[in-house]
């Protein structure tokens, strides 16, 4: 059985994090020069918020506030919603659906440890069923080990 763990193990554990007092603008920055699509906002290990694209276009964009000068704490979001590395990806997938989100803070010892993207959930699915149907093909027409 796949965990949280086997994903970060192939994708990576870098967790990438700002400040509150940054600005909106320098965020948005961050975000485009590491491709990624939100950033944990303090510390990395115990995070206060976390920051996305979806807080930026409801909370900025939208109420016509300027990035140059909005800080990233006034518009984060604060409930952290986390997944222990221990959990399943279809684990995971079902918290991202029943809470509307698409990134996780994955957690170990209460500890931020990575995270995990709806992207990389859905790749990870993707290849393990890909796999499962060649080996059920492979059995139906006979090519299989035993």
């Amino acid at each position: 059985m796949s965990t949280l763990a086997d994903i970060l193990e192939t994708k990576g554990r870098s967790v990438h994090a700002t400040q509150g007092d940054t600005t909106v603008h320098a965020a948005v920055e961050q975000m485009c020069h590491h491709r990624i699509g939100a950033m944990l906002v303090g510390e990395i290990a115990r995070p206060l918020g976390i920051l996305s694209e979806r807080d930026i276009m409801t909370r900025v964009i939208l109420r016509g506030r300027d990035p140059k000068s909005t800080s990233v704490e006034s518009i984060m979001t604060r409930e952290l919603v986390c997944v222990d590395l221990n959990d399943t990806p279809e684990e995971a997938m079902r918290v991202m659906t029943e809470q509307r989100c698409r990134h996780l803070p994955v957690v170990t010892d209460g500890r931020v440890v990575g995270v995990v993207s709806i992207g990389d959930l859905v790749r990870w699915v993707t290849q393990h069923q890909e796999f499962e149907i060649q080996w059920l093909n492979d059995y139906l027409v006979g090519r299989y080990p035993g």
